[in-house]
């Protein structure tokens, strides 16, 4: 048990971050007062299921067999909206790109009731509900299969985390709240609930959620200060340019460190729940270890962690961008050009400043539960027994009494070559 004045201001701080995300939500609740651009976006139309009953290839409308002009044409049954039932057809062009259909195949197509037969339909997307359903399950009875009870909440915890991240951040942000301040009281409410649902209200949950924070307000203030001197615009990708025809109210370039503060907020979690569990189950093993002692063997539980983990989101963020990658290494450019593109330094800056983080958080998170750990009442009194008397018993095992020189050796501050 940790001594009570230490609970009290663990709990007095996760209070404050808890009372700042509170108001902070408050301040920046959307009013949900937005107009729908579907068809400004491109978006317009009903997006209805089908099946494809036949495929053909045939000149294209409007042009004869001379012509050279060939086209797919894909005959479908509707199977759901309101036109379910209605029996049509459309045509592709037969391009490298285009995508080539077969019988029996479950397709989604764009209606547009407004427009002449037979341009109603094109050809959007497949049908993905079955196999992404069936993962979804997979998934979720992989995590009860392992954690059980535990892995039940840690799904609660996704949960919230989705109803937070859709029902709050994304709408706050289109009303034109700015996306740093919405991202960071997302975080910080995400993390206590996500951490407390999932490995309970105790005090090495909580010790995690400081680290994470820590360790979050760094990467924050890293990625602030470099994206403002590399001069990020936040326009590298056309997404950006539509998301200003649906809302000019956006903070574009504030998006960049809106995704890199809630990218960061899920990996550093992983990595101080991981040091606090460490440091727990050190000084369970050997309850004898003082609090420099258990943050150095702790410490090299999160060097290897770490070690890791930088690998992790180097290669995460590399298969993301990989199609542009190669499209630049085929353009013939060069890697430091390439690098300092902004498409490409906008995910570089996310991997070393999420990085830094990460780094950052393991000696953080590793002193903080040191400290916890350790703070038991009765090892909080021994060193001033220990130094009055030079004979008080030592808590924490069964040695003999210490004299006043080993009593300052035991609980005094190490040599610096220790270190």
């Amino acid at each position: 048990m940790t001594s009570e004045r230490s609970q009290r201001l663990l709990l007095a701080v996760v209070g404050a971050f808890a009372l700042a995300a509170l108001v902070g939500m408050a301040l920046l609740w959307p009013d949900g007062d937005r107009p729908v651009l579907a068809e400004q976006l491109g978006l317009a139309g009903e997006l209805v299921d089908a099946t494809v009953t036949d495929t053909e290839v045939v000149p294209c409308r409007g042009t004869v067999e001379a012509d050279g002009n060939l086209c797919n044409e894909t005959s479908f049954e509707v199977t759901s909206g309101s036109t379910k039932g209605e029996e049509s057809s459309f045509q592709v062009a037969i391009i490298e790109t285009s995508v080539e259909l077969e019988t029996g195949d479950d397709i989604v197509l764009n209606y547009q009731k407004d427009i002449e037969p037979p341009f109603q339909y094109f050809f959007k997307d497949f049908q993905r509900r079955s196999p992404m359903v069936w993962l979804a399950v997979t998934f979720v009875v992989a995590v009860l299969a392992l954690g059980r009870f535990q892995g039940l909440r840690a799904l609660a915890g996704l949960v919230v985390t989705g109803v937070m991240v859709i029902g709050f951040m994304f709408p706050a942000i289109l009303d034109g709240s700015d996306p740093t301040a919405v991202a960071l009281v997302a975080a910080v409410a995400i993390g206590i609930a996500a951490l407390y649902l999932t490995h309970g209200v105790t005090e090495r949950t909580t010790v995690a959620l400081l680290g994470t924070f820590a360790a979050l307000a760094l990467t924050a203030v890293l990625a602030a200060v470099f994206a403002s001197l590399a001069h990020f615009t936040g326009f590298n990708t056309q997404d950006a340019f539509y998301l200003q025809i649906a809302s000019a109210k956006v903070d574009v370039p504030g998006l960049v460190l809106a995704g890199i503060i809630i990218g960061s907020l899920g990996v550093l979690d992983d990595v101080t729940v991981t040091q606090v569990s460490a440091v727990w189950q050190l000084h369970q093993a050997n309850p004898s270890f003082g609090a420099r002692r258990l943050y150095g063997a702790a410490l090299e539980i999160g060097r290897d962690h770490i070690a890791s983990a930088v690998n992790t989101l180097v290669l995460a963020y590399a298969g993301a961008s990989l199609p542009l990658l190669l499209l630049f290494t085929q353009a013939g450019r060069r890697l430091t050009d390439v690098a300092v593109s902004e498409v490409v330094a906008i995910e570089i800056l996310r991997t070393l400043v999420g990085s830094i983080g990460l780094v950052a958080a393991v000696p953080i998170t590793t002193a903080l539960a040191a400290w916890v750990v350790t703070r038991r009442s009765e090892t909080a009194q021994a060193p001033v027994a220990a130094l009055a008397t030079g004979h008080a018993p030592d808590p924490a095992s069964d040695r003999a009494p210490l004299s006043e020189e080993d009593a300052w050796r035991e609980f005094g501050p190490e040599p610096e070559e220790r270190w």
